[in-house]
C-alpha cells in the first residue's frame, strides 16, 4: 500500500451531508485539503477576526521585522485544520473538542498551505477521535498539532 493510499477524498455517509460515522473510522486514514492564501484573505481575515496586527497588513511596517514582509495569520493557517476535519475526516457532523497547535515557520500571501489529518486514535467508549495535524508549504511544515474530535455513531444517528 502507498503511504497515501488511505487518504480519503470526500466522507462517505449516509448523504453527502454527513461524514464518517464512527464505526466507519480507522487509524491510518488521511484526508488533506489544499489552499493558496491571497490578499484577499489575509484582509477578510482581520475584518472576520478583529486582528489588525500591521505584521500581516502593512508591507513597510512588516519589512522592518524579523519577517523581511507581511506574513499570514497563524490562525487563518490554523483555520485549514477545520476544514479537513469539518469536512472531510470526519467531515460533517463531529464535533471539535480540543486542537493544540505549534507554529513552526511563516506562511506568506501566495504560498500553498496543504493541510493533512490522520487519525492516530479511536476512543468508541467516548466516541472521540484523536487526529494528528500538519500544515506544509511546499516541504516546510508551518504548523503541527493535535485535535481531539467527538464523532456520531450509527446507534445514535438512528435514535435521533
Amino acid at each position: 500500500m502507498s503511504p497515501d493510499a488511505s487518504i480519503v477524498a470526500r466522507p462517505l455517509g449516509s448523504n453527502e451531508q454527513h461524514g464518517y460515522f464512527l464505526e466507519d473510522l480507522t487509524v491510518g486514514m488521511k484526508a488533506v485539503y489544499g489552499k493558496t492564501v491571497t490578499d484577499a484573505d489575509i484582509v477578510l481575515f482581520s475584518g472576520v477576526s478583529g486582528d489588525t496586527n500591521p505584521l500581516h497588513l502593512d508591507h513597510e511596517f512588516a519589512s522592518r521585522t524579523m519577517f523581511g514582509g507581511p506574513i499570514v495569520h497563524g490562525m487563518l493557517t490554523a483555520s485549514l485544520i477545520s476544514t479537513v476535519v469539518g469536512t472531510r475526516l470526519p467531515g460533517p457532523g463531529c464535533i471539535y473538542l480540543s486542537q493544540n497547535l505549534r507554529f513552526r515557520a511563516p506562511v506568506r500571501v501566495g504560498d500553498t498551505v496543504e493541510t493533512r489529518a490522520a487519525i492516530v486514535e479511536i476512543l468508541p467508549e467516548k466516541r472521540r477521535v484523536r487526529l494528528e495535524t500538519v500544515c506544509k508549504v511546499g516541504e516546510t511544515v508551518v504548523l503541527d498539532g493535535e485535535a481531539l474530535v467527538m464523532v456520531p455513531t450509527r446507534a445514535a444517528e438512528a435514535a435521533e
